[in-house]
């Protein structure tokens, strides 16, 4: 708690040299125990490389299921048929298996370092992960050796030797099998940290729960694909079985992340349906708005034909603007009948009042 308050305390007045202060303060924390550690395990490394060795003695050991051995007597066997090729490489091999050694059982001092570094750039309500967080870390990396030891690695073995039973026979190299087995353990070990990222992500809502649950295909295809380059070997049965343990962890950590985060998950989905509803509400209206848009001018439209009907069946809009009518059309009807009518008898009143004025004129 007290390195909460000094960070609380300190993060808005840290520089960039601060900062970097502290990354190279923690650091060397890391490389002084590890560094210890690495010479502690050096002179330990004859049984952890025994153990090591283990999974592989049914393919070392010849006749080795018929010899019904406990667990301390394929130990003791193990070092008649195992083999270094070179004086160097023994020393190597020891420094190689002290140095993993001494990352696995210091995984608590590093993890707390890293962690502890990223605290003050978190938020109050947010610090209250961190004790979880390191022990889940510390907790799921050995996690994953030791799963990684008693499931995989036997499977692992069987397959990647049985490549060559139909032409060679594998020499048993001990720093090859070590490099083998040690690769597992650690590419296990990290993949076992995949709650902790997922858990994290819907925590600080960088990825929302809902969606993650739906989209469950697109993950369990990533997850595939991340267990075919994690793996150290091409086999498709470590693959398989990196990715079943990956989805089981998945699904693991979407399960404590609803009971942690339960009422943060009910209140977006509860904010996610309204919204949901309120679209709902206004495609309804929308459509309703398009409906009767659409009614009244359908109707206008209606108005505009009958009134343009009723124009065009008036006598004078028959005559005058509706073309092909027999009015408007054929001669000799009655208007050019009529017209010549009165035509003739102007013609015969002007007549008639010459004929008068030349009487009258002939009498004077």
């Amino acid at each position: 708690m007290a390195l909460f308050k000094k960070d609380k305390k300190n993060v808005k007045r840290m520089s960039l040299w601060g900062h970097l202060s502290e990354l190279r303060r923690r650091l060397t924390i890391i490389a002084i125990s590890v560094f210890i550690g690495a010479v502690i395990f050096y002179f330990l490394a004859p049984p952890i490389v025994l153990l090591l060795l283990a999974p592989a003695a049914p393919y070392i050991i010849p006749d080795y299921a018929t010899l019904e051995l406990t667990f301390s007597e394929t130990l003791e066997l193990l070092s008649n048929y195992t083999f270094i090729l070179g004086m160097l490489e023994a020393f190597t091999l020891r420094f190689f298996v002290g140095f993993v050694a001494a990352i696995f059982v210091t995984s608590p001092i590093w993890l707390w370092q890293i962690l502890g570094f990223f605290v003050p750039a978190l938020k109050p309500n947010e610090r209250k992960w961190f004790i979880p967080t390191f022990a889940a870390a510390v907790i799921l990396f050995l996690a994953g050796a030791v799963f990684c030891y008693f499931f995989i690695l036997d499977p692992a073995l069987a397959f990647l030797i049985g490549q060559a039973e139909d032409f060679a026979v594998i020499f048993p190299e001990t720093a090859n099998y070590i490099d083998t087995t040690l690769l597992f353990l650690l590419a296990f070990g990290a993949a076992f940290e995949l709650p902790l990222v997922i858990f994290f992500l819907v925590v600080f809502n960088i990825v929302p729960y809902k969606k993650l649950r739906k989209s469950w295909r697109i993950v369990y295809i990533v997850l595939l694909v991340l267990s075919a380059f994690i793996t150290p070997d091409a086999s498709p049965v470590t693959m398989i079985l990196m990715f079943c343990a990956l989805a089981v962890l998945y699904e693991m950590s979407l399960f404590i992340a609803r009971i942690v985060m339960r009422k943060r998950i009910k209140a977006h989905e509860a904010q996610e349906a309204a919204e949901e509803a309120a679209d709902a509400a206004a495609d309804a209206e929308y459509a309703k708005r398009k409906a009767a848009r659409e009614a009244a001018e359908l109707a206008a439209e209606k108005n505009m034909m009958r009134a343009t009907n009723t124009s065009a069946g008036s006598p004078g809009a028959k005559a005058g603007t509706k073309p092909g009518t027999k009015a408007a059309t054929k001669p000799g009807g009655k208007a050019d009948a009529k017209a010549k009518t009165d035509g003739k008898a102007e013609v015969k009143k002007t007549a008639k009042a010459d004929e008068k004025s030349s009487n009258k004129a002939s009498d004077a």
